[in-house]
């Protein structure tokens, strides 16, 4: 097969880099929750040498994480695990930090409250959760773009779709997780740091 390749994920690594480097210094792994093509995680832990980057998603996805992982050389980013959100338990146990990019706009309403069910089993006391994407802040759309964006996501798969931030905050504080940063990122996304109690 070929390696997959996503130009958003090359586009946007490097900010995503800058941002999150400060806060996963003292921290040993990292569990990243649909890595898709792979590409995030093989320059995160290239960049990161000391912690170990954890990917996982669905088995179909694993072989081009893989080929992603062994072109970097990466030595700290183990074979992916199989995460499903429709279903549990995560094979995981305890994880000092999460991070997940560009999954809560695709899966569903329903797969959201699991992803943060999930947190909150498996996110240590003090831990990290880091989520980038694009999302609407009062239930307004920031931008056309994002606007043109939902209604071709929302075309696809209607149980998909651009979330409000309130109601991803209201989530993180069900979970014990208190908003730290919301940063504003390139083409319209945000990258939100969210801090276990």
């Amino acid at each position: 097969m070929d390696k997959p390749f996503s130009q958003a994920c090359e586009n946007n690594k490097r900010p995503i880099l800058e941002k999150i480097r400060p806060y996963v210094t003292e921290v040993a792994s990292v569990l990243e929750i649909g890595s898709g093509t792979g590409q995030h995680a093989a320059f995160f832990a290239r960049a990161l040498p000391r912690l170990v980057w954890q990917c996982s998603d669905l088995a179909v996805n694993h072989a081009g994480i893989q080929m992603w992982c062994e072109d970097s050389g990466a030595t700290n980013m183990p074979a992916p695990l199989t995460l499903d959100l429709s279903s549990t338990p995560w094979p995981v146990t305890q994880v000092p930090a999460i991070y997940t990019a560009n999954t809560l706009h695709i899966v569903s309403e329903a797969l959201v409250e699991a992803f943060f069910a999930g947190v909150t089993q498996h996110l240590t006391p003090g831990g990290l959760l880091m989520i980038y994407g694009p999302f609407n802040y009062h239930g307004q759309f920031t931008s056309s773009s994002n606007q043109e964006f939902d209604a071709f996501l929302r075309s696809r798969n209607p149980h998909s779709g651009i979330r409000d931030i309130e109601w991803i905050c209201s989530l993180a504080s069900q979970a014990k997780l208190t908003l730290q940063e919301d940063y504003a990122m390139p083409a319209n996304n945000r990258l939100l740091i969210f801090k276990r109690q």
